[in-house]
């Protein structure tokens, strides 16, 4: 019901007369975190996106239990110890992109974008500025980028026996190919 809710909000959103509006519930999420003692990596599949190609309004809602990781025990501390995904199931981030204009969504091409807006994790709201690119090619926008989260900024507690395995910054990469409706 959550998800009926969120695609009705955001379609009436970025909906209005003239807009391409390109979605997907199939895009990638990935994180990365790299330490001397271990590097962790989890990937999620299941990413709801929806763009505005006339306003560049663009929305992103990621279920945090659909990460998945290497190791079973991983994913489990993530879920339960560190991201409570009980408590906080979702991340969310809205914004826009704030070079729209130069985006040609009617000329295949790979265009560099800067996105700005807002990234709610474990409860927490940021403002983030992340560069990235959209590839268009036919009825397609592909979306991707590269940007870190600081855990303390979104108020992600590492337990001391645990912090060596754990960065205190995470790469985290976005891909998503969305389609035009």
């Amino acid at each position: 019901m959550k998800n009926l809710f969120f695609w009705l909000i955001s379609l009436v959103y970025i909906s209005n007369a003239g807009a391409q509006v390109y979605t997907t519930s199939s895009g990638t999420v990935k994180f990365f975190s790299k330490t001397t003692a271990e590097n962790i990596d989890a990937a999620n599949n299941q990413v709801k996106a929806a763009l505005d190609s006339k306003t560049g309004n663009l929305e992103f809602a990621v279920s945090i239990n659909s990460f998945l990781f290497k190791k079973a025990l991983m994913q489990k501390h993530f879920q339960e110890n560190y991201i409570e995904s009980e408590k906080f199931p979702k991340s969310t981030f809205k914004g826009s992109i704030t070079d729209n204009a130069a985006v040609k969504y009617g000329t295949d091409g790979t265009y560099p974008v800067s996105v700005k807006g807002k990234l709610t994790m474990h409860g927490v709201t940021k403002e983030v500025v992340v560069p990235g690119k959209i590839t268009i090619s036919g009825s397609k926008a592909v979306l991707s980028g590269d940007f870190n989260v600081l855990l303390e900024d979104y108020n992600i507690k590492v337990p001391a026996n645990n912090a060596s395995q754990i960065a205190k910054s995470i790469k985290v990469s976005v891909d998503c190919s969305l389609q035009k409706k």
